[in-house]
């Protein structure tokens, strides 16, 4: 095959996706087909990297679902769809990187002969103001802090935005303050 005829079929293969894209960014059910198209390359990509087949299969639906959920702010620039969706994969394996390396990093449990009856009546009232916030700051605070999750997993959890959960935060975490200070005085 001439030179000639290799970037002629380049340029009609990226201009064929470049419909496919569009197509699913106008109608998201036209997308199995560029997750027909791509799949194997990603779960390949992920799984060469993470070398556990139960998470190549996990990380792979979540790159997936991440490029659909994103796929109205995807713009074409002439480079092929693939190489976006490798930037989400690298970015996927990355924050299960970050996450296992902080479940690493916990501190052991406490000892139960070190932790002092101080340390105790502390978390108790602790425990109690948490629960005497509202229901929606209470949420966020465990799961934020209990449950160690990021703004982005707790707002696709309860269905706000990462904005409203900060918001929660802070509001849950300055009523604690005033709380504890009125506890105090």
């Amino acid at each position: 095959m001439a030179a000639g005829d290799v970037a002629l079929k380049d340029r009609i293969s990226a201009a064929g996706e470049r419909l496919a894209i569009e197509a699913a960014q106008k109608d998201p059910s036209r997308f199995g087909d560029l997750y027909e198209q791509h799949f194997e390359r990603v779960y390949a990509y992920i799984a060469r990297r993470v070398g556990d087949r139960d998470a190549a299969q996990d990380l792979t639906a979540d790159v997936f679902h991440r490029a659909l959920a994103n796929l109205k702010q995807f713009e074409w620039r002439g480079v092929p769809f693939a190489a976006w969706l490798f930037r989400i994969a690298a970015n996927a394996i990355a924050d299960r990187s970050h996450r296992a390396a902080q479940e690493r990093e916990l501190p052991p449990p406490d000892d139960p002969e070190s932790v002092s009856l101080e340390d105790v009546e502390h978390r108790a009232r602790l425990f109690r103001l948490v629960d005497g916030l509202p229901s929606e700051q209470r949420r966020v605070i465990a799961l934020r802090f209990a449950q160690q999750k990021s703004i982005r997993e707790i707002a696709r959890e309860i269905g706000r935005s990462e904005g409203a959960v900060k918001q929660l935060q802070f509001r849950g975490l300055h009523n604690l303050r005033a709380r504890m200070d009125k506890g105090n005085g």
